[in-house]
């Protein structure tokens, strides 16, 4: 019996690999398995191939996995164009369409030999069943049912909530092509039963993806006014706010460009309402300028960057960690703007939420580095506890304070000021992009520059001494260690449990703050450390080159990284840091 299940499958737009993907998933969610789903386009704007995996487990589930139980292939030249994104080795049980006439002892795995092949004529079981060959990927839902014991019911249960609503023949259709694929299998078993171990026990779960989990965390954190422009792989969030902002007395404005977009979102926020935008890289750069407005002005706003492969318009379906540098450094003059990252869709509610509350508290922009995978894949998530949440707003200025005669920028202690907005009544001020004294007026004074970038600087201190925004695993005196961020934080959380069942203490240190660096804790939590490798999505390694900034790094601390659209496998980080150890 297995526990653990990862499925791939690959074919030309059209096919329905994603929607297959999607009835499997929600299949598992139904049935109580922990499940994750990633999907993978090409670069075409229009049609081109796709493809998507899922994850099955009785436990929870926190990466894609690596090697494929079961491959699936509707014809090989789109299979093959994914490469690493679906690897296949001695042990995969690989599916293929049999109308591509290439013979099971030819199949082009590059010298792999798969543990068991089939060549199923999925376009034929399909004409035959539904009357179309478009019924196809549930013909794929069948034979999986049929060979690896998911449960049937919940498979049909979702096939009729996707296609039920729409014409009831077309459910029946598409009925008859899964029981023709359950049949074929039953026709056909596998040499070696490899039955999913049932998942009931573990009770149903929520499902969705990170855009969506963005969007309903934005909601529940206050969030009044959403400006943005559509990009992939970002677009979701603000189709989901669309729908739903306003049921909240919120307000959404697509606007004509990514500056016009967070300008709004700014302009809101003076106006005094809790506000966000949603880009991805091409945006962000567009966004930057306005971004210094927001910092000088002490305006809280939150900006979900979805990381793709870059530069320039890069690899727009694609996933990539190479953004950090530009969430933290692409600013003119001295800005400091506080960097959160997710490493799940379930973390995405947490950290959208202290998004927010960290802004709102200092009075900052903050940005959320989400990237593609985290973004648009789904995942089962356990029921939120919304009453653990605190949820935080700006400081207002008192009424003694307007009476008094208000000062906007008061360098207090903390750094932090009072923040009116229009129509408070007395607490008028001038919010402008220009260097200015407490009260607002413009200044050319050196002096009032250094107090007033000094305030700005200052009002993190308190941030900077947080000991809540670093995750860890496993235990605390190893000297061995993984640092990784994002939705690579995953794959590094698996290999620490890889190494520990080889008998190598390992600890895992996953900041969900990336920028400003909590120094004295880093240094807490590297005191014991020989060794270790920093995993990440970018060519560079830039999450290491930050640390190095600001902390004197072990010796043996070594970067792990490459560009994205290679993703990492739990064996293969462990392996590495294996090897790490064994040549220190």
């Amino acid at each position: 019996m297995l526990k653990d299940l990862v499925i791939g499958m690959a074919g030309s737009g059209g096919d329905g690999i994603v929607s297959a993907g999607e009835s499997l998933i929600a299949a598992a969610a139904a049935s109580g398995y922990h499940a994750l789903m990633t999907k993978s386009f090409g670069p075409q704007i229009r049609g081109g191939e796709s493809s998507c995996r899922v994850r099955l487990s009785t436990t929870p589930v926190p990466n894609q996995g690596g090697l494929l139980d079961v491959a699936v292939a509707l014809n090989w030249p789109d299979f093959l164009r994914f490469g690493a994104e679906l690897s296949v080795d001695e042990n995969t049980l690989v599916v293929y369409e049999a109308a591509s006439a290439v013979a099971i002892d030819e199949i082009p795995l590059n010298g792999v030999k798969p543990r068991e092949v089939f060549a199923v004529p999925m376009t034929e079981l399909a004409k035959q069943a539904a009357g179309t060959e478009k019924a196809k990927n549930s013909v794929v839902l069948g034979l999986l049912s049929g060979w690896f014991a998911i449960p049937a019911e919940a498979l049909v249960a979702g096939l009729k909530k996707r296609f039920g609503v729409k014409r009831p023949e077309l459910f029946e259709a598409n009925i008859n092509a899964f029981n023709a694929g359950v049949e074929f299998a039953g026709a056909h078993p596998l040499k070696v039963s490899r039955a999913l171990v049932r998942g009931e026990e573990f009770g149903p779960k929520l499902l969705t993806d990170g855009n969506d989990m963005c969007g309903a965390a934005a909601i529940f954190a206050g969030c009044e006014f959403f400006g943005g422009y559509p990009i992939t792989p970002s677009t979701e969030i603000m189709q989901f706010l669309s729908r739903e902002i306003w049921k909240y007395g919120g307000s959404l404005l697509q606007a004509e460009d990514e500056i016009a977009g967070v300008a709004s979102a700014v302009g809101a926020s003076f106006a005094g309402k809790k506000s966000m935008t949603a880009t991805s890289g091409p945006g962000m750069a567009l966004k930057t300028e306005v971004l210094g407005l927001a910092s000088i002005a002490e305006l809280p706003l939150v900006l979900i960057n979805v990381q793709r492969g870059g530069p320039s318009t890069g690899m727009p379906t694609k996933t990539e960690q190479a953004d950090l540098y530009q969430a933290a450094f692409s600013a003119h003059g001295d800005v400091l703007r506080p960097i959160l990252a997710p490493a799940s869709v379930a973390e995405m509610f947490p950290v959208t939420v202290e998004a927010f509350n960290i802004a709102e508290e200092y009075q900052t922009p903050v940005i959320v580095l989400s990237d593609q995978e985290l973004s648009q894949r789904k995942e089962t998530v356990d029921p939120i506890d919304a009453k653990s949440y605190t949820i935080k707003s700006r400081c207002l200025p008192s009424a003694e304070q307007l009476k008094a005669g208000y000062v906007r920028f008061l360098d207090t202690a903390s750094g932090v000021s009072p923040i009116s907005h229009p129509g408070m009544l007395g607490g008028n001020y001038l919010g402008a992009g220009i260097e200015h004294n407490e009260k607002g007026d413009p200044t050319a004074s050196g002096a009032m520059h250094a107090k007033m970038t000094d305030k700005r600087f200052r009002k993190f201190d308190s941030l900077r001494a947080r000991r809540d925004l670093i995750q860890l695993a496993g235990p605390a005196d190893a000297e061995l260690c993984l640092i990784s961020w994002g939705s690579v934080a995953g794959v590094a959380r698996e290999a620490v449990g890889i190494l520990g069942r080889r008998g190598i203490a390992c600890r895992l240190i996953q900041p969900t703050l990336l920028w400003p660096l909590p120094v004295d804790h880093w240094k807490e939590l590297l005191a014991p450390i020989r060794a270790g490798l920093v995993v990440e999505q970018s060519y560079q390694g830039q999450f290491y080159r930050m640390l190095r900034m600001e902390l004197d790094l072990p010796t043996l601390l070594r970067p792990f990284a490459r560009v994205g659209a290679n993703p990492f496998s739990a064996t293969e980080v462990a392996e590495a840091l294996a090897q790490c150890a064994k040549a220190s």
